[in-house]
């Protein structure tokens, strides 16, 4: 292997065991559909997403028409499940790992330098895949209140994870790669303002349709006060705890600097979304609260509900505890990336900060856009 890398460049090998990869896993599907398409690709992969395209707890292949397992027969089977196998974790992490190599020689190849300022270019990107999956949040509303998806797959699809993670990064791989070429033909002083203003743009075009869809249709409605409250909240949890920071621990974020604040503040948007979502919505006029997507959400709101009395429940609520656990993780996250991080591996803390922001902002956008849209 370590000749084929000298003799070729790993960027070469790269691409051929990528396109080795997907050639063979296409042949395989068109030799042997059953075993490979149907019994492992269909049932691991693309089951669970046109089950969750629907709002489906579980679909059935019933000889290729994809219907609801509840309306299924015993021979109908394979059956999928919304949601990751041990399976399909096994394809998404060499996915996963294939993709931060391809991100890796992109920005060699494009010769970036200055990785701080990517960083807040692509801010409005990690929004922008939150606000996106609520396209798809808003689909499935559709489909339960019409019996039609406004999306139909397979387009719909690709608004579900994790296929929503790679058409992101496509896009912001694409918006970057012209934001540096503005860059050197000297259209702009610096690749980071064509960034932001393209994932602005993408960012303000998904949340308008949502509006749309709010105004038009039932199945959506929009609440101002529960979006305004949420970011209140957010930015109010994050001043503190960067105060704290600046106060009692300035050494904590010489490494991130402010990098640092826009971290705390990702985290404390999931947090305060999911407080608000689970516990309060009913509060903002949503018939009902809405329910945990995640286990982690789901884990902490049931220790909540069985430590605390009722009494105290019916004060405090059951998602408290999350958003602390967001601030916290923050926090830590701040610290371990310090100034030695950064001076050794400026390109992998850059890319890992980035990671960190979209795993909080991300889920959060999403948490706080379907509550913000009823969907």
């Amino acid at each position: 292997m370590y000749e084929y890398i000298e003799r070729y460049g790993p960027e070469r090998v790269w691409a051929a065991a990528v396109l080795v990869l997907v050639v063979g896993v296409t042949l395989a599907a068109a030799a042997f559909p059953d075993r490979v398409y149907v019994d492992l690709i269909w049932q691991y992969y693309w089951g669970p997403v046109v089950a969750d395209a629907h709002g489906w707890g579980e679909v059935a292949w019933a000889g290729g028409e994809q219907i609801n397992a509840a309306e299924a027969g015993p021979d109908d089977g394979p059956f999928a499940e919304p949601g990751y196998t041990f399976v399909s974790y096994a394809g998404y992490i060499p996915t996963l790992i294939l993709g931060v190599i391809g991100i890796i020689f992109l920005i060699k190849r494009l010769g970036i330098e200055r990785y701080r300022a990517g960083f807040y270019g692509l801010f409005p990107f990690m929004l922008f895949g939150g606000a996106l999956r609520v396209v798809e949040d808003a689909n499935v509303a559709a489909y339960r209140a019409t019996g039609d998806l406004a999306i139909e797959l397979p387009w719909s699809g690709f608004l579900i994870s994790p296929l929503i993670y790679f058409v992101v990064f496509i896009i912001a791989a694409i918006a970057v790669t012209v934001s540096v070429w503005l860059e050197r033909e000297e259209y702009v002083s610096g690749y980071e303002y064509p960034l932001f203003g393209i994932g602005t743009v993408l960012l303000t075009v998904t949340v308008g349709y949502l509006g749309y869809l709010a105004a038009v249709h039932e199945y959506a409605t929009f609440y101002p006060y529960l979006l305004l409250t949420t970011l209140v909240g957010a930015t109010l949890s994050t001043v503190i705890v960067w105060y704290l920071i600046v106060t009692f621990a300035p050494g904590l974020n010489r490494g991130t600097q402010f990098m640092g604040f826009v971290v705390i503040w990702a985290h404390a948007v999931d947090g305060v979304a999911n407080v608000i979502g689970l516990d309060w919505a009913v509060a903002f006029g949503h018939a009902n609260n809405l329910v945990p997507k995640h286990p982690v959400n789901a884990a902490i709101v049931d220790i909540t509900g069985s430590a605390l009395p009722p009494e105290i429940v019916d004060i405090t609520g059951e998602a408290w505890p999350f958003l602390f656990v967001k601030l916290a993780a923050a926090v830590v996250v701040i610290w371990i990336f310090n100034e030695e991080v950064f001076e050794d591996s400026p390109r992998y803390a850059i890319l890992l900060m980035i990671t960190v922001v979209a795993v909080g902002l991300g889920p959060g956008t999403r948490d706080m856009l379907r509550a913000t849209f009823g969907v």
